[in-house]
C-alpha cells in the first residue's frame, strides 16, 4: 500500500461519516506541539510530512527519523486550521506512537549486537496491510529489512521441506526459474541438516531454534567448509539473549520481537 492510500485509509478510519467537532462553529489557526512524555528513537517523519502535505497543515520539525529522544522534549510543531488539526490529531500521534515505539526496542536489539558486526534483520511477523509502515520503522531503529513478502527471496523452511521429494533437484530447477539475483535461504532446526545444507547450492542457512552453541558449531563448519555462505540464526530470540547469539559468529539475526512485542511510548500532543 502506497503512502497516500495508507494515511487517506487511516484518517476515513477514525473520521468515520465525519468529524462532529468540525461541524459546529468556525475554524480559527491553530498551532500544536507533539511532546514526548517517555524516552525512546523516533520514527514516524516520512508519513507525517506527507500526512501535512495531503491536509494543508505546517510542521516544524525538532527531530529526525532515527534520533533518541528524551521525556519532555518537543518532537515537532504542527499548524493548521482547528478542525483538520483536531480530525487528524489522533492519527498523527498513532503513527508516531507505533512507528517509534518499533523503532525504540529495535534500536535497542541493534546496540546489543552491533561491536559484533552482526547485522540485525526483521521477518514477515508483521501486522495484516502494516508491513510496510512497520518495516520502515524496524530499519530506522537500525534493522535490515529482510523479505519483503514471498517474491523478493526463494525461503524453504521446514513445511516446505516436507513437500520436497529430491532437493537437490528442486535446487536445480529453482536456480533455472528465479532471477539470477535472487538468493535462496534454507530453514534448518539440527546441526547435521545444516551441515549438509551448507555443502549445498544455497545462499542463505539459517539456524533456527538452535543454542548459541549449536549455532557456533555450524559457524566453524561453514567457515572451514562454505566460506561463501551466509549464515542467520534464528528462533527465541530475546534481547537477554541476543548477545550470545552474535558472539557466535554468524552473519545475521532474524526476530519478529521488536515489532511483535514493542510497548507503546508515551506522547501527545498539547495545542497552544
Amino acid at each position: 500500500m502506497d503512502i497516500d492510500k495508507f494515511l487517506k485509509t487511516a484518517v476515513a478510519e477514525d473520521i468515520g461519516r465525519g468529524d462532529l467537532f468540525s461541524k459546529i462553529g468556525e475554524a480559527v489557526p491553530t498551532t500544536g506541539q507533539v511532546i514526548a512524555k517517555s524516552a525512546g528513537v523516533f520514527a514516524g517523519k516520512v508519513y507525517i510530512s506527507r500526512l501535512a502535505k495531503l491536509y494543508n497543515l505546517e510542521i516544524f520539525w525538532k527531530i529526525e527519523d532515527g534520533e533518541h529522544f528524551d521525556s519532555g522534549d518537543t518532537l515537532f510543531q504542527i499548524s493548521g486550521n482547528s478542525h483538520a488539526l483536531m480530525s487528524l490529531e489522533r492519527v498523527i500521534l498513532n503513527i508516531v506512537l507505533h512507528a517509534s515505539s518499533i523503532a525504540s526496542l529495535t534500536n535497542q536489539y541493534v546496540q546489543k549486537i552491533s561491536k559484533y558486526g552482526v547485522k540485525l534483520l526483521d521477518t514477515r511477523k508483521t501486522r495484516p496491510l502494516l508491513r510496510e509502515f512497520e518495516k520502515y520503522a524496524s530499519q530506522v531503529g537500525g534493522a535490515i529489512n529482510h523479505r519483503m513478502g514471498l517474491d523478493d527471496a526463494l525461503m524453504l523452511k521446514d513445511t516446505h521441506l516436507k513437500t520436497i521429494e529430491n532437493l537437490d533437484a528442486f535446487l536445480e530447477e529453482a536456480r533455472k526459474k528465479i532471477p539470477w539475483t535472487t538468493k535462496i535461504e534454507i530453514e534448518c532446526e539440527d546441526v547435521e541438516v545444516a551441515k549438509a545444507i551448507i555443502l549445498k547450492d544455497v545462499d542463505i542457512v539459517m539456524c533456527d531454534n538452535m543454542t548459541p552453541e549449536q549455532v557456533a558449531e555450524v559457524v566453524k563448519f561453514r567457515n572451514e567448509h562454505s566460506p561463501k555462505t551466509l549464515l542467520e540464526a534464528s528462533g527465541n530470540i530475546t534481547l537477554e539473549n541476543i548477545e550470545e547469539f552474535a558472539k557466535t559468529g554468524v552473519d545475521a539475526i532474524s526476530t519478529g520481537s521488536p515489532i511483535h512485542q514493542a510497548n507503546w511510548i508515551d506522547i501527545s500532543m498539547k495545542i497552544n
